[in-house]
């Protein structure tokens, strides 16, 4: 899918895109949460910028949307406006996440209210499952053993 953002720049979503990786992480101006995650966002811009580029989406009225950028100086990650980007990716709550591997594919989603939640994406993509509550369903309990 290519659209545009706020900024008037061209934004491929999606596909292969020169071996990089790709996080949407789908937000809104009046959401308290994906305001308190912002830092975190921005210290995996740094901490991943090896293999990873993030775009900040949402839907609703454009101005809205540019005055967060501003207010929150977020003018370093391309940000699109799209009802049809979030209804592909089945969002329904906020703030979430769709992570999309460096082949393309859809590698880890989820609803991300936390830092912790956040780096949960990038780890369920490390060990090849397509979510946390997947990975945890596959971790078998360790049995205390007897005489030890």
């Amino acid at each position: 899918m290519t659209l545009t953002a706020l900024d008037g720049s061209t934004v491929q979503i999606g596909g292969v895109r020169g071996g990089r990786g790709q996080l949407l992480l789908f937000l809104s101006p009046d959401c308290k949460i994906c305001d308190a995650l912002l830092p975190a966002v921005r210290s995996a811009q740094g901490a991943e910028r090896q293999w990873l580029d993030i775009v900040l989406a949402s839907d609703g009225e454009s101005y809205a949307h540019a005055e967060f950028v501003r207010e929150k100086h977020l003018g370093k990650f391309p940000y699109v406006v799209s009802e049809h980007l979030g209804r592909s990716y089945g969002v329904a709550k906020l703030p979430y996440a769709v992570l999309i591997d460096e082949a393309g594919k859809l590698s880890s989603t989820g609803l991300v209210n936390t830092r912790e939640h956040l780096e949960s994406l990038f780890v369920a993509k490390e060990t090849g499952v397509s979510n946390i509550q997947q990975f945890l369903g596959q971790v078998k309990p360790r049995r205390a053993s007897s005489g030890e």
